[in-house]
C-alpha cells in the first residue's frame, strides 16, 4: 500500500503506524493528520474511498466521522457563548420557548452539551426522513417529557445531542449549525468539513464499510434501561452511503470531513484560537468549554464517561500521553479529532472501515502513542 501525503521526519513513527493498519488488514481507506504549533507535520492518505477499490482515497476525499461533529459543535456553540448570545447556564427555553413543554423549562444549555439534559431520544416513533428532514425531530423533542430527571445522570445524546444544540444556534444566530460552521470555522481555517454537504462535493464522499463488531454498541444501548438514543430512528452504519443523508445536516453525527480539517479546527483550539494570525474564538471561551462538567458513568453503555460542553475529555484513548487539558471526540467506528494544549496539538484521524470499539479497534491509540513518543 502506498501511503501519499506530508510527514515530518520527527514523525515517521506516524506514518509507519498508519502503514501498518493497511498491511494488517485493518484499514481501507483514510487518512492521519498532525497540526503542530499552528503548523502541518503529518497529513497522510492512503487506500480507497469505495468497497469496490476502485476509487483510490486523495487529499480531499470526505467520509463520514459520526459523533467526531459534536466536537465541532461544541466549538461553534463556544463561539456564540463567548460573543455573548448564549450562556451555558441559561434554560433552553430562553432561546428556544417551545422546548418548555412538558417540565423541560429548567434543562440547562450545559445539561444539553453534557449529555444529562434527559433527552437522548425521542419516545415516540420517528423515521429516518423525520430525523433528516430536521422539523418533525425537534418538534418531537420539544413536545416531550423527559426520559430521567434531568442533570441526575449521564446517558450518551448519540442523535439528539446534535438537534438540540443545532436548533437553540438556529434560534438565537438565524443560521444553521451547519451553514454556521462552513462560514465561522470551516470556511476561515480552509478546512474540508462540512455538516449538509452540497450535491458538487458529493463525489469526493467516500463509502462506508461496516466491520467487525462496528454495530454491537447499539444493541448494547437497545438493551440497556435508556434505549432511545438507537431508537427513532435506530442508527445505521450504512446510512452515510446514502445521499439523503450526506445531503441533511444532523450534527450529532454526520459531518464529512478530511483528517487534516479535523486536525486544522483542533490545532486552532489548542493554541488559543488563533490560526494564521486570525482570531476565531478566544483562549478563555476554549478552556470554559473545555471545563469539566460531568465525571461519572454512561448509563446507557455502563462505562465511565467524562465530558465537557460537547466535548469529550480524560479519554481513555490519549489519557496518560496527552496534557490533562486535553479535550475532543471520538466517533462510530474510528474517527477521532482532539486538542492538546499543553502539547500545542491538534489531531485527525478518519476511516471508511468501521469497526468495534477499542477492544478490537487498535488504530487510534497506535495513532496517538506514535505521535506522543515523537513529541
Amino acid at each position: 500500500m502506498t501511503i501519499e501525503g506530508f510527514c515530518d521526519p520527527r514523525f515517521a513513527g506516524v506514518r509507519d503506524a498508519f502503514a501498518l493498519f493497511f498491511d494488517q488488514g485493518l484499514e481501507h481507506g483514510g487518512g492521519v493528520s498532525v497540526v503542530a504549533d499552528g503548523k502541518t507535520v503529518v497529513d497522510l492518505w492512503g487506500g480507497h474511498a469505495d468497497a469496490a477499490r476502485t476509487r483510490p482515497w486523495r487529499r480531499d476525499t470526505l467520509v463520514n466521522v459520526w459523533s467526531s461533529t459534536k466536537g465541532v459543535v461544541a466549538l461553534a456553540i463556544a463561539m456564540l457563548v463567548e460573543r455573548g448570545k448564549l450562556d451555558y447556564a441559561a434554560p433552553v427555553a430562553r432561546y428556544w420557548p417551545e422546548f418548555a413543554a412538558s417540565g423541560k423549562e429548567r434543562i440547562t444549555l450545559d445539561q444539553v452539551m453534557s449529555h444529562q439534559a434527559g433527552l437522548n431520544g425521542l419516545a415516540v416513533p420517528m423515521d429516518e426522513a423525520g430525523m433528516l428532514a430536521w422539523t418533525p425531530y425537534i418538534n418531537a423533542l420539544a413536545a416531550m417529557a423527559p426520559l430521567w430527571e434531568p442533570g441526575s445522570r449521564c446517558v450518551y445524546h448519540a442523535l439528539s445531542y446534535g438537534h438540540l444544540a443545532g436548533e437553540v444556534l438556529r434560534r438565537i444566530d438565524g443560521r444553521s449549525v451547519g451553514c454556521f460552521i462552513a462560514e465561522e470555522i470551516a470556511g476561515p481555517l480552509g478546512a474540508d468539513f462540512y455538516v449538509g454537504l452540497s450535491a458538487p462535493e458529493d463525489a469526493r464522499a467516500a463509502e462506508m464499510i461496516e466491520g467487525p463488531k462496528a454495530s454491537e454498541w447499539v444493541g448494547f444501548v437497545r438493551a440497556s434501561p435508556f434505549p432511545h438514543a438507537c431508537d427513532n430512528p435506530t442508527p445505521r452504519a450504512l446510512a452515510p452511503n446514502d445521499r439523503a443523508l450526506r445531503a441533511a445536516e444532523v450534527p450529532g453525527g454526520n459531518g464529512q470531513s478530511t483528517a487534516h480539517a479535523l486536525a486544522l479546527i483542533y490545532g486552532m483550539m489548542a493554541t488559543g484560537g488563533t490560526f494564521e494570525g486570525r482570531r476565531l474564538v478566544g483562549r478563555a471561551a476554549i478552556e470554559e468549554a473545555a471545563r469539566p462538567r460531568f465525571r461519572g458513568m454512561d448509563d446507557s453503555f455502563a462505562l465511565p464517561a467524562a465530558f465537557a460542553a460537547g466535548f469529550q475529555i480524560e479519554d481513555p484513548v490519549y489519557a496518560g500521553r496527552a496534557s490533562a487539558q486535553s479535550f475532543g471526540h471520538t466517533g462510530w467506528g474510528g474517527a477521532i479529532g482532539f486538542a492538546d494544549p499543553g502539547a500545542g496539538v491538534g489531531f485527525g484521524y478518519v476511516t471508511n472501515r468501521m469497526l468495534g470499539f477499542d477492544d478490537v479497534d487498535p488504530r487510534r491509540k497506535a495513532l496517538i502513542d506514535a505521535l506522543y513518543d515523537a513529541l
